[in-house]
């Protein structure tokens, strides 16, 4: 089961949307790159019980 979460990217500044993979876990990390800088960011997701998602972007 996918969900969306959003983040904004630090060398941009644009609002990114990313799916997420309830699966996986209620805390994932993983690294990603901006679709629009191509800048690669280390991601924090959180999922509550409730499936709210909330993710946390450190640029690279």
């Amino acid at each position: 089961m996918l969900a969306e979460g959003t983040y904004i990217c630090q060398a941009c500044g644009e609002e990114i949307v990313v799916e997420v993979d309830l699966s996986a876990g209620g805390r994932q990390e993983y690294s990603e790159d901006c679709p629009v800088c191509c800048r690669p960011h280390l991601l924090s997701v959180r999922i509550a019980s409730d499936g709210h998602v909330e993710i946390g972007a450190e640029g690279e």
